[in-house]
């Protein structure tokens, strides 16, 4: 009462607070509000909330990612990554290492237990990466290293494209040019291009022109690197000068490397222009990136962790034609795959939907109270309350994401029970006679109680999600906060500004706050009239009730689908296609051209507003982009699409189409496909995983888990639900294995170490074994030079060129001799000039071996993937899936399986709220006991909440609704709002009952007499989220859910309310005293009061 008091007795100071807060609300959205227009905001002024897609995750992820060119998978595993993994395992808090190795690219995942400080995780992580470094093969250089978050996804790509400069002049201008002015803006943090590989010194020796002079690879990269070698400058003093003495020892040319001298000898010098030939170039490509089946290069746009998604990308395109500017005419560059419209669409949802609900919730308000002056005052609190909400979350340092925008959604049709219930009981209060301001504040305060414990109970329902661990509590406390703030300044408006406004509007038309509307008068006749036949059987009436709800809830609310956030409809969307382990990358690249007409005929042309692919692996010179990109040969293609905003094409019937031509087209032979969601949400809901389903099967031995791994996978086949099944790694990768026999090597008078030294060159390059650099004089930029036999195979797209056969690896020379002699086997010895052969030595024979070796805390595994199909949940698809592994039988001994994907956090993130639930409904209960004093009466309010809960379980099922966050959300706060009214009946039933009333007649009366109340506040709110259930909005079909649950939850509740919580409360309040159980002596109402001293104190 002192609030009102004070509220009323300083209107104005009521009314300059409450503006004062709407421009610090200003303040702290006008940045965003501004953005989402395209209008600047100054920098002088308050910068306000950051807009993100979600909130910070704080996922305890660090990744660190090892390149050392050349290694094959095995070598890559054995000599690098086992040390990483056992030292990894002494950091503190590690929960479990994952580690993929590929040629040339080692990745590790490091994951942690929730709660570990990441900052000390860091440091310890590099400490053992720096100790682990002491046991690698020399040459090993440092890792990256690299926490990982929610801010790590991209939010775009940053395109360059050219039809007339090649992808290495690009790729250079992409590096040295763009990429420095991309990573200087805001917030931005930009790995390297992708698309092409290193401008490059290449040196190509002619094999035959080797041979003519008993020559091998390497001795020509020896005297490169004898006559091209970096020497510091210094200086010398010259009379009163200092000058550097720098000498050419390092060629300015790269011509004249030409004249390197290879052999010098009295009867023939031989150098380098006579057995090769120098070019400037690039590095043998990994990969190839595709922009619309063409060739191109692109950057990724990631975040850093504190900054925003909308200011991150208006930044560079804001920065776009200044990056432009810097390129030639014939480069064009773009933004493409952009992220925000997650959360512009959001804004503007959450906009839309309260701006309708205002609208219906006014319309409600004025066929209730028959007053339009009411109503406004009603209205005026959803805006303002919003308001205030964003600005304390901004206070509090959260920012404006999905969750934070769900929060406020739903609080919309929350906002008005306060408002609602403080106006109809000065209405109440003016139609018994009172004058304007003194049913102002009797009609406030009389209902101030209540509306405090209806708050409570609605707050109540989130405390749980303080208690949740990992992403799930990352998820749900904004969605709290969000709410809370909401709540309670609703709670304070209409406590000061809506008794202040309301008094002001109608002083001078008191007549408008006492008009009767004779059709509630009707309706509020009627009900007394039920409710007195329906009680006399309210035993049965309970009981039927109990079962039916029982009945509802268990039979109904099994078959409710489950998934992590609604099934949304996305313009963009990713193929992953795999060709047969080790296929040429040219024939890959093809493929992929291929691959991009078949969806651009299947999905129109016309309404794709991008393509873009990329073909191969990541080189190791940038392993940082392993983390962003994982692929895992150059058999593998990852193609992702963006559809126009307006194509209107319903996406999942036209990849099942796409599917089924792909697995018939010749073209595609043998070739597996995975269509998967590319959006940021189902990026950062994936946790890790490309697929929603992923089954790891682990163990020592690789034969034994890949050979449960096939029988798991024929028992999955089997499944309808999946798409798309497929082993992700390569088992099977083609080699040629070169066997050098040591006792032939050894009479030939070479090593094994001769004959790798002469294959470097021929199947990947010196650059990995003998570092030799030029700078660029005009640039200033550093390039390798790299000696190596011409790879045309590799280096020319679609060409059968270089070897005919690996016999012909055989004819790499490893050098030769003076004189000849032969052991009798056919093997030269060193002597009269014989070249010597890897052939001589060595016998080669064509294998397989694992292209990708993956491990789980330094065990290798084998991992079965998988799709869903687009009309099934993920709660089916789990049920399925573990039938499934039933059927396959226990794992031999010494392999375990594991369940991952999206299955595992959908478990846990529902069962969470489940329990979060029960925990809500316990903490409401036991409110509502401490402020009735009686345990009956905190019982009889929470009866109704087994009819919120069947209404959201029937309007869920009606709608093809899953259970998922967002309905779980709209779930709890649908139960604290029948709660809240049912506490407004329960309050004025038991006032009457202890004035003396008839228990029974009791609850007839004080539920008549709240009749009006309840049904405006339950309707106002079902207004106020119907434009959520029913997808309006551009947010519309990502926030139904929500809207479905609350709407659902109500209605019955509502229901409950009117009719079963009568009969409940005269049942339970039947034989019930109306004494009170205070204890107090100088209590009056207490039993225990003393009369005696009470009249002496009277009086003294």
């Amino acid at each position: 009462m002192q609030l009102i008091q004070s509220a009323l007795r300083h209107p104005i100071t009521v009314m300059i607070v409450v503006s004062g807060i709407v421009l610090g609300s200003f303040s702290a959205i006008g940045k965003p509000i501004a953005q989402g227009l395209g209008l600047p905001w100054p920098d002088a002024l308050p910068q306000g909330m950051e807009v993100d897609i979600f909130p910070a995750l704080n996922l305890p992820v660090i990744y660190v990612c090892q390149p050392y060119g050349g290694m094959d998978p095995a070598q890559m595993e054995g000599y690098l990554t086992n040390y990483y993994e056992y030292h990894f395992l002494y950091i503190s808090g590690i929960h479990h290492v994952e580690s993929r190795n590929i040629a040339g690219v080692a990745l590790m995942k490091l994951t942690f237990h929730p709660g570990t400080d990441m900052s000390q995780a860091m440091a310890e992580t590099i400490n053992y990466v720096n100790r682990s470094q002491a046991f690698m093969p020399p040459g090993t250089v440092s890792p990256f290293v690299m926490r990982f978050d929610t801010g790590s996804v991209p939010v775009g790509r940053l395109v360059l494209s050219s039809e007339t400069r090649t992808i290495a002049e690009i790729q250079d201008l992409a590096l040295f040019q763009v990429r420095p002015m991309f990573a200087s803006l805001p917030g931005v943090s930009a790995p390297p291009p992708f698309g092409g590989s290193q401008r490059t010194i290449v040196v190509s020796v002619n094999p035959e022109q080797l041979q003519s002079y008993g020559m091998s690879p390497d001795e020509v990269a020896t005297a490169l690197a004898q006559n091209n070698r970096i020497s510091p400058s210094g200086n010398l003093p010259v009379g009163d000068k200092y000058p550097l003495v720098p000498v050419n020892s390092v060629v300015k040319d790269i011509s004249e490397l030409r004249n390197v001298p290879i052999r010098m000898s009295a009867a023939q010098s031989v150098y380098l222009r006579d057995v090769a030939s120098v070019a400037d170039f690039m590095d043998a490509p990994n990969g190839y990136a595709l922009v619309n089946g063409r060739r191109a290069v692109y950057i990724l746009a990631t975040k850093r962790a504190d900054a925003s998604t909308l200011s991150v990308v208006n930044e560079i395109k804001k920065a776009l034609p200044r990056m432009q500017a810097v390129l030639p005419d014939d480069i064009q560059v773009s933004f493409e795959f952009d992220q925000t419209p997650y959360v512009t669409r959001g804004v503007s949802g959450v906009a839309m939907e309260g701006a309708i609900g205002s609208i219906l919730v006014g319309l409600l308000i004025l066929v209730f109270l028959r007053d339009w002056r009411s109503s406004l005052v009603v209205v005026l609190n959803i805006p303002l309350a919003l308001l205030v909400s964003t600005f304390v979350l901004w206070l509090t340092g959260n920012t404006l994401n999905l969750m934070t925008l769900g929060g406020l959604a739903l609080a919309i049709g929350v906002l008005v029970d306060e408002a609602t219930v403080a106006v109809e009981n000065i209405h109440t209060r003016l139609e018994q006679g009172a004058s304007l301001p003194r049913a102002v504040r009797e009609g406030t305060g009389e209902t101030i109680v209540p509306r405090f414990l209806a708050m409570v109970c609605i707050l109540a329902v989130f405390v749980s999600s303080f208690f949740l661990q990992g992403a799930a509590r990352s998820l749900f406390v904004p969605v709290a906060l969000a709410v809370g703030f909401a709540m309670v300044t609703s709670y304070i408006l209409s406590s000061t500004f809506v008794p202040v406004l309301l008094t002001w509007l109608l002083r001078n038309h008191p007549e408008a706050g006492r008009s009767h509307a004779p059709v509630l008068d009707r309706v509020r006749a009627a009900y007394r009239k039920t409710l007195s036949l329906v009680l006399p059987a309210r035993w049965v009436l309970v009981a039927v009730y109990l079962v039916a709800c029982g009945v509802i809830i268990v039979g109904v609310g099994t078959r409710l689908g489950t998934d992590i956030f609604p099934r949304v409809a996305s313009d963009q969307f990713r193929i992953r296609m795999r060709a047969p382990d080790g296929t040429h990358l040219g024939v890959s690249e093809q493929k992929a051209i291929n691959l991009v007409k078949a969806v651009e005929e299947e999905f129109d042309r016309d309404k794709i507003d991008v393509t873009l692919g990329y073909v191969g692996t990541v080189p190791s010179s940038y392993p940082i982009n392993a983390v962003f990109h994982w692929s895992r040969g150059p058999e593998e293609t990852v193609l992702w699409v963006d559809l126009k905003d307006d194509a209107e094409i319903d996406v999942a019937a036209v990849q099942e189409r796409l599917r089924e031509r792909l697995t018939s087209d010749p073209k595609f032979a043998e070739t597996r496909f995975s269509f998967e969601a590319s959006d940021i949400v189902n990026e950062v809901m994936s946790f890790g995983s490309p697929t929603p389903v992923e089954i790891a099967v682990r163990g020592k031995s690789l034969p034994d888990n890949r050979a449960y791994a096939e029988k798991l996978q024929a028992e999955l086949a089997k499944l309808p639900a999946l798409r798309d099944l497929q082993i992700a790694q390569s088992l099977d990768y083609p080699t040629v294995e070169v066997n050098v026999d040591r006792e032939r090597a050894g009479l030939a008078g070479v090593t094994p170490q001769d004959v790798a030294n002469s294959l470097v060159a021929a199947t990947s390059s010196t650059r990995f074994t003998q570092p030799l650099f030029w700078a660029d004089p005009k640039s200033g930029i550093g390039y390798q030079v790299q000696v190596e036999i011409p790879r045309s195979v590799i280096r020319e797209t679609g060409e059968n060129g270089g070897m005919d056969s690996v016999a012909e690896l055989g004819e790499v020379p490893i050098g030769a001799h003076q004189t000849h002699a032969s052991n009798g086997n056919g093997v030269p010895l060193r002597g009269n000039g014989g070249i010597i052969r890897v052939r001589d030595v060595a016998d080669i024979k064509e294998g397989t071996m694992p292209g990708q070796f993956d491990r789980y805390n330094m065990m290798r595994e084998v991992t079965l993937t998988a799709n869903i199909a687009a009309d099934v949940d993920l709660g089916t698809v789990t049920r399925e899936v573990a039938r499934a592994l039933e059927r396959t039988g226990e794992p031999p001994k010494g392999v375990q399986r594991e369940i991952r994907g999206q299955l595992p956090p959908m478990e846990q993130i529902l069962n969470g709220l489940s329990i979060g639930l029960l925990i809500s409904i316990v903490c409401i209960f036991l409110l509502l006991a401490a402020n009735f004093q009686s345990l009956k009466l905190a019982l009889a309010a929470t009866s109704t909440a087994p009819a919120a809960l069947s209404g959201i379980v029937l309007l869920l099922w009606v709608t093809g609704t899953t259970l998922n966050i967002q309905s779980f959300i709209g779930a709890i706060m649908a139960v604290g709002v029948v709660m809240s009214n049912a506490i407004l009946l329960i309050t004025f039933a038991e006032r009457l009952r202890r004035e003396g009333i008839p228990t029974r007649d009791a609850a007839i009366t004080g539920a008549e007499s709240r009749l009006r109340a309840v049904l405006m506040t339950s309707s106002t709110m079902i207004a106020g989220m119907l434009p959520m259930a029913l997808a309006w909005g551009e947010a519309g079909a990502q926030n139904a859910p929500l809207g479905r649950a609350v709407v659902g939850g109500l209605a019955l509740g509502t229901c409950a309310t009117f009719f079963v919580l009568p009969s409940v409360f005269a049942i339970l309040q039947a034989r019930t005293s109306t004494a009170s159980c205070s204890l107090d002596p100088e209590d009056p109402e207490s039993p225990f009061f003393d009369k005696q001293a009470d009249s002496q104190l009277q009086t003294t």
